[in-house]
């Protein structure tokens, strides 16, 4: 009997959950300095629901998701530092870790250390390298400084939160719902706001005496961006890293000035681990949080790789907590 072929999930236009079909496809043998991974867990994100709606181009037909974890079936040629049996992960620029077989560069793989699961492996190389380098590198957050957090419940946003938390930081965490809440308040948050329920400005100005927070890291976008600038201290640091709720207004620049000469800055993963010498550095940090324990992954939901549509409806719907990780 011949063994199955692998199958993946792709896509062939824009649009909904439904457009997501799952298809045999084979990668065939690694390329010059690929690594041939077989899965057994892939992350899902926000930024593979903008892939498949359009908001990021991608070429048509194309895969989807940026970060997996599994394990080493093939090397191809020039390949050193990697032999087949390990396990590894990777977060890679282009798209198609939903699949059950994939070949990638081997420059983009890390070693998954004993102590983190793949599951773990997998939620950490997007979201956990987001949060890496929000709070290690784009706003730098120091001990006892105060700070904003929105979907404070989320993929990146628990473990952001936890991770400022361990550094010595007070983390305001703004959620959707009391339930979600309640997690965010386990994960690292000294305050909670309720969405469409408290007052952000308001309840940012009292929990700091009026004066505001040094950073708003904020993935929500179009919903939230102008009263996260007002959450600002003078000279403060607006991140905004997602568009949940769709893109950010345009805004002129003495927005910024007339608000404290605030910053602005729309950073991306890639730009901050472009290099070998980035990613590796940052994976050791990461790995070395989680298995020191100031940062446990929440691994919200899990779906069959066949169930990708499902899982995008719960995401875009606003029903998962923590991670949500594909099993091939």
């Amino acid at each position: 009997m011949l063994p199955a072929m692998p199958t993946a999930i792709r896509f062939h236009e824009h649009g909904g959950p439904d457009v997501l079909r799952i298809e045999q496809v084979t990668p065939g043998k690694p390329g010059a300095k690929e690594v041939q991974v077989r899965h057994t867990a892939i992350g899902v994100n926000y930024i593979d629901v903008y892939d498949r709606t359009g908001l990021y181009p991608v070429i048509l037909p194309s895969g989807l998701g940026r970060e997996a974890a599994g394990v080493i079936t093939a090397l191809g040629r020039g390949v050193r530092g990697f032999k087949v049996g390990e396990r590894v992960a990777y977060v890679y620029p282009s798209p198609g870790a939903y699949s059950e077989l994939r070949n990638v560069p081997a420059e983009r793989l890390v070693k998954v250390p004993r102590g983190v699961s793949d599951e773990e492996a997998a939620a950490l190389m997007l979201k956990g390298l987001t949060a890496h380098f929000l709070i290690r590198r784009t706003y730098r957050v120091a001990r006892g400084e105060t700070i904003l957090v929105h979907a404070a419940a989320g993929g990146v946003g628990l473990i952001l939160c936890q991770w400022a938390k361990a550094l010595g930081a007070k983390v305001i965490g703004v959620v959707g719902s009391d339930a979600k809440a309640e997690i965010a308040r386990r994960h690292g948050c000294w305050r909670v706001l309720i969405s469409g329920r408290d007052e952000l400005v308001a309840g940012v100005k009292a929990l700091t005496r009026g004066a505001g927070v040094p950073v708003v890291y904020d993935a929500v976008g179009k919903d939230t961006f102008m009263d996260s600038l007002d959450c600002l201290r003078r000279l403060g640091m607006m991140v905004t890293f997602g568009n949940a709720s769709g893109p950010p207004p345009a805004i002129s620049p003495l927005e910024l000035s007339k608000r404290g000469s605030l910053f602005l800055t729309r950073p991306t993963l890639f730009n901050y681990i472009a290099s070998r010498e980035e990613l590796t550095a940052a994976a050791h940090e990461l790995f070395a949080a989680v298995r020191a324990r100031k940062v446990r992954v929440v691994i919200g939901q899990k779906y069959p790789l066949a169930r990708a549509a499902e899982a995008h409806r719960d995401l875009e719907g606003r029903r998962t907590t923590g991670s949500t990780v594909l099993v091939p």
